[in-house]
């Protein structure tokens, strides 16, 4: 006779257990009673766990974590507030196509809907954000839903998972089986899309191969370095998707996105071809909607993407193909190119004037000579960056050349560039990481520079502090010249708080002292933080405050 209790498990052992066979190495959390008994079973687990300050920056760090392993990131929260400061993190991961798994521990079943102490009803709360929320009631069906969980995170267009735990379940027995580790099928192109395809770019004569959206890996992006080389393609990448493509490659067209190059907007607009590969082609990149036509652009239009309730949700393109970045290439490169001449040279040769002089600033730390520094020093960085009038530098002049070198939020979330970088440093330690922040970037997750400090996250972090939420300003001075209101920022001495974490950090208040801070940073073996206190005027790379100042008023 068997013995069956020997075979009985509680639930949080069967999450635990089923994380493991999914494949998670690491997961982030903020801990609370509701789910004491999964924090039991990851205890005596493989799974890291790593301990953030706050669950919006604990979510972010799970999000990065999907971008850069092409699986769920796993977060782990407590009830009500707990769940609802991670909704940022989830936010980032609908928008962004990034697989992500968020658990919740959720109050005891027979307390359900009397509003009991930090009562939420997920499915309502988390409904518009993410791919699917449940709650699992019943400990044997544990595995059941983790399996399906993991299957709708990173199927077509991937996304983020919300389940519910309730306390109580998480302490019931139950004897189950855990299944298969999750693999999601890849759609592919029929050969009949890809022989349309071949005669859409035979008959083309100023076609653009634009790149974006997720479920990409290293093979995919050298075979589209591939594709662009037979065909002789200019190729552009979606806002804030840069790692797609080797910028200094000779068919590099440049970012289109915020602050998109003018002569790239009008190579854009005149083409005759467009071909969308995993790119949505929303609002950032399409300049507010308003390159193409809507629903049927001028231009012809191709589609290719793994979600095929996204193909045409904007555009009506004349090709569709419900195919991943990876198995449309496998294809698209068996064709018999007939190379465009000189199209991809003179875009390339445009990207680089736009980008190769970085412009002289107003105030005593300038970012032009800043950027030079580090592009010359850190050419194989990953960069992790949030939102903000910052960013535009490293957006327009960091020269990304590597899958895997990016970490920002296409959904334009403040406060993701630590958390991003946090879990970008955990992933791949050998590499290489700065993050960029501003001001009040930094302060909607700066707790989470201690989280960086206990993880051994030893990462560089690049503070631009103008005094002000820079973006916002920009905009209220263009269209109401004059009436600051609720921008300026009296902030902290941030390398002060930096080294109250343990971490090493300098003042920059002059360009010429930067080289030093760096070096010193560098050195140091730690997390470090650089604070750089730039003039406000010094608004964008290309303009100041003063001169912008009610240029938006009709």
């Amino acid at each position: 006779m068997r013995d069956v209790e020997a075979m009985q498990k509680t639930g949080g052992q069967l999450i635990v257990e089923c994380l493991e066979t999914q494949g998670v190495d690491r997961i982030f959390c903020v801990p609370g009673e509701s789910y004491l008994a999964v924090l039991d079973a990851l205890h005596d687990s493989s799974i890291e766990t790593v301990l953030a300050r706050q669950e919006g920056g604990a979510a972010m760090m799970a999000e990065a974590d999907g971008k850069l392993t092409g699986r769920p990131g796993v977060c782990m929260v407590t009830r009500g507030p707990g769940a609802t400061n991670a909704a940022s993190g989830v936010h980032v991961a609908k928008q962004d196509s990034t697989p992500m798994i968020l658990l919740v521990g959720q109050i005891g079943r027979r307390m359900k809907g009397r509003e009991a102490f930090q009562e939420v009803d997920y499915r309502q709360t988390f409904g518009d954000l993410a791919k699917w929320v449940t709650e699992i009631d019943h400990a044997d069906r544990i595995p059941e839903v983790m399996a399906h969980a993991f299957h709708v995170a990173m199927s077509g267009r991937p996304g983020p998972v919300v389940i519910s735990l309730p306390e109580d379940m998480l302490r019931d027995t139950c004897e189950a089986n855990i299944g298969p580790k999750v693999e999601v099928p890849e759609p592919a192109p029929t050969d009949e899309a890809m022989m349309a395809l071949g005669k859409l770019l035979g008959s083309a004569q100023s076609p653009f191969l634009l790149l974006g959206g997720s479920r990409w890996n290293e093979t995919a992006v050298q075979n589209v370095h591939e594709f662009a080389e037979k065909w002789g393609l200019p190729v552009g990448c979606s806002f804030r998707r840069q790692q797609l493509f080797d910028h200094l490659h000779p068919n590099y067209a440049g970012d289109v996105g915020l602050g998109i190059n003018p002569k790239l907007k009008e190579r854009l607009v005149k083409s005759d071809l467009v071909i969308l590969l995993g790119a949505r082609f929303s609002e950032n990149p399409s300049q507010g909607f308003s390159l193409f036509d809507i629903p049927k652009p001028k231009q012809r239009v191709v589609q290719i993407h793994p979600g095929a309730e996204e193909i045409g949700r904007i555009y009506t393109p004349d090709l569709a193909i419900n195919a991943t970045p990876g198995t449309f290439l496998a294809k698209a490169n068996k064709l018999t190119p007939t190379p465009f001449g000189g199209l991809a040279e003179e875009a390339h040769k445009a990207y680089l004037e736009w980008t190769g002089e970085l412009p002289n600033t107003p105030g005593d730390a300038e970012m032009g000579p800043i950027m030079n520094l580090l592009r010359d020093q850190l050419p194989d960085a990953v960069i992790a960056n949030g939102a903000g009038n910052y960013a535009i530098w490293v957006h327009r002049f960091w020269r990304f050349r590597n899958y895997g070198s990016q970490l920002a939020a296409t959904s334009g979330s403040m406060g993701y560039g630590l958390p991003a970088a946090v879990a970008g440093k955990l992933r791949q330690p050998e590499r290489p990481l700065i993050c960029f922040a501003g001001d009040g970037c930094f302060q909607m997750t700066m707790q989470e520079f201690g989280t960086a400090v206990q993880s051994g996250a030893n990462f560089l972090t690049i503070l631009v502090d103008n005094g002000a939420y820079g973006t916002i300003r920009m905009h209220q001075e263009r269209d109401y010249p004059d009436r600051v209101s609720a921008t300026e920022l009296k902030n902290p001495d941030f390398a002060a708080i930096a080294l109250a974490y343990g971490a090493h950090a300098e003042t920059v208040v002059k360009t010429e002292e930067f080289e030093g801070a760096l070096e010193r940073s560098l050195a140091s073996g730690k997390a470090a933080l650089i604070h750089i206190k730039t003039d406000p005027e010094a608004i964008t790379p290309a303009t100041t405050l003063t001169k912008l100042r009610g240029t938006g008023v009709q």
